[in-house]
C-alpha cells in the first residue's frame, strides 16, 4: 500500500494538490483513500462552534485560529493524541482497501516520525509567500491561522518529491500524474 504526506506552508496547496493526486491515481486504476492527521481538530472545531450557537454547515470551515489553539492544548495534555487517532485509522485503511494509496495533506514536523514510521513517503509543497497568503485569503477561512504558530514549523525531513507550486492548476495536474505514476510502479 503507497502512502504520501503532503507538507508545506499554509497555502502552499496541499490540499489542492492532495485532490489532484487522487484523482490521478483513481484515473490510472487504483483506489485512493485521504486521511487528515488533523480531523480531530476539526471534529472539536464543529463541537466547539455548536456549543457557541453557530454550527458549521461545511466540514471544510477553517478557523484557524480555534484550530491552532486545539492542536496546541490537545499536544500539550498528549503529544501524540493526533498520531494516535491518525495511526488507528491507517490500520483500518489498511485492512478495507490494502491495495489503496492513502494520501496525508496535513502533515506537522512535530508528527513527521510517526508518520515516516507508518511507511509515508513525503511529498514537499512549496509556493511563493505573497501567492500562498492570496490563497488563504480567497479560501475565506473563518479566521486565519498563525503561520508562526510552532505547528507550522517547516518539516526538516528529507522529502521523496518536491512541488512547487507556482504555475496554473493543469501545471499542478501534470505534477501530480507525474508522482501517481512513480507511486503506482
Amino acid at each position: 500500500m503507497p502512502k504520501v504526506a503532503l507538507h508545506g506552508s499554509p497555502g502552499a496547496g496541499k490540499s489542492t494538490f492532495a485532490t489532484l493526486l487522487a484523482q490521478e491515481v483513481t484515473a490510472a486504476g487504483a483506489h485512493a483513500l485521504r486521511l487528515k492527521l488533523g480531523a480531530p481538530l476539526y471534529e472539536l472545531q464543529a463541537i466547539v462552534y455548536a456549543m457557541a450557537g453557530r454550527p458549521l454547515l461545511d466540514g471544510g470551515d477553517q478557523d484557524g485560529q480555534l484550530l491552532n489553539t486545539l492542536g496546541s492544548h490537545l499536544r500539550r495534555i498528549n503529544p501524540d493524541a493526533l498520531t494516535e487517532v491518525f495511526t488507528r485509522r491507517v490500520r483500518q485503511a489498511e485492512q478495507i482497501k490494502p491495495q489503496a494509496v492513502l494520501v496525508c495533506d496535513d502533515l506537522r514536523a512535530a508528527d513527521v516520525e510517526a508518520v515516516t514510521g507508518l511507511g509515508f513517503d513525503l511529498v514537499e509543497i512549496t509556493a511563493p509567500k505573497p501567492l500562498r497568503m492570496a490563497r488563504k485569503r480567497a479560501r475565506g477561512d473563518l479566521s486565519p491561522g498563525d503561520e508562526d504558530h510552532l505547528p507550522e514549523v517547516p518539516v526538516a525531513a528529507a522529502s521523496r518529491w518536491s512541488v512547487d507550486n507556482i504555475g496554473s492548476l493543469n501545471d499542478l495536474r501534470e505534477r501530480a500524474a507525474q508522482i501517481a505514476a512513480e507511486i503506482l510502479t
